[in-house]
């Protein structure tokens, strides 16, 4: 469906033709403080919208040279120093709901993970693979998250997305192509909501697992420090489908260290001495600090061990002093 489009009114701070909004609408916003890292410049304009009719909106009315950018908690993205420019779209508290019915689990694309595996254990949905997994579903979905073995591609239904013409749409999981930290989404669309059909599990086990796995993370991963997650994607251990049917034991950390990259520095960037694969903002990292030494990583493994390293974490925006976005 396509809903009624708001007139537009040229933007004096950021010289954009902007549609009239019931949300908020920011200009030149700082985007490190809404990051896990704590970096990145301004947004040319932040859009907090109301609800789905609102964005729906908001997108038909928008002239299509303006480019939008999605962002959720940013727990796993770095913002480039440059800033982002046109629209970045944040969903809030209109699109953070939970809902559980017939044993399927409908959660807003702002609902936390965490939230959500733990309202679905309540409910005897097992859907603790979500529970340590920083970030919202949203972001789960768009980088088919996994974690214990399982995957949202596992578990996921459909999607409910707003296109870029503003049009709302309901996709089932298979249109979406998932993959290894991977979605073939529609360009340019927001996801709003999703539908999971999860097995089912007695409440108190499920409870039990999760409290397990909060307490290995917290052993084994760096989660008090400035982070984004995992670094680098594992350079195998999962299937083509990105389903938990094909494990191996190569990992991002075991070839960090082998190259002598464990606890290595730029600036304020390092990789974290209790997990390698954590680059980590050790208070005075920028952007350029974290992503120059996440490449110099790529290149000592390449060149010791002949293997490509990729980024897990999205890096987006465009670097200081620079006019394109990288």
């Amino acid at each position: 469906m396509r809903l009624g489009q708001p007139q537009l009114w040229r933007d004096e701070e950021s010289d954009l033709d902007l549609p009239d909004v019931r949300g908020t609408l920011t200009h030149g916003k700082a985007l490190a403080g809404l990051t896990w890292m704590r970096v990145g410049g301004p947004a040319e304009v932040l859009f907090q919208p109301a609800d789905v009719e609102d964005l729906a909106a908001f997108l038909a009315a928008l002239p299509r040279d303006i480019a939008v950018f999605p962002m959720g908690v940013g727990s796993n993205l770095i913002v480039r120093d440059g800033g982002i420019d046109g629209v970045v779209i944040r969903l809030g508290r209109g699109f953070n709901q939970i809902g559980i019915s017939d044993g399927r689990v409908t959660a807003g694309a702002a609902a936390l993970d965490a939230h959500v595996a733990r309202k679905a254990a309540d409910a005897g949905c097992d859907m603790t693979f979500l529970r340590t997994i920083p970030g919202t579903i949203g972001g789960a979905v768009t980088m088919n998250a996994g974690c214990y073995g399982t995957y949202v591609a596992d578990v996921l239904e459909a999607v409910t997305v707003v296109g870029r013409d503003g049009q709302v749409a309901e996709l089932p999981a298979e249109n979406l192509d998932l993959a290894y930290r991977h979605s073939n989404l529609p360009q340019g669309a927001v996801i709003v909501a999703a539908t999971f059909a999860p097995p089912h599990g007695d409440p108190d086990a499920l409870r039990h697992r999760m409290s397990e796995q909060l307490a290995r993370r917290d052993e084994t991963q760096p989660t008090r420090d400035r982070t984004a997650g995992s670094t680098f994607r594992n350079p195998a251990g999962f299937s083509s489908t990105g389903r938990s049917d094909d494990v191996h034991d190569l990992k991002a950390w075991k070839v960090i260290d082998k190259a002598g990259m464990r606890g290595a520095r730029l600036g304020g960037a390092v990789m974290n001495v209790k997990h390698s694969n954590f680059l980590t903002n050790a208070g005075d990292a920028t952007a350029a600090d974290l992503e120059e030494l996440g490449e110099e990583v790529r290149k000592k493994v390449y060149d010791s061990q002949g293997i490509k390293l990729q980024w897990e974490i999205m890096r987006v925006g465009k670097r200081k002093d620079d006019d394109t976005a990288q």
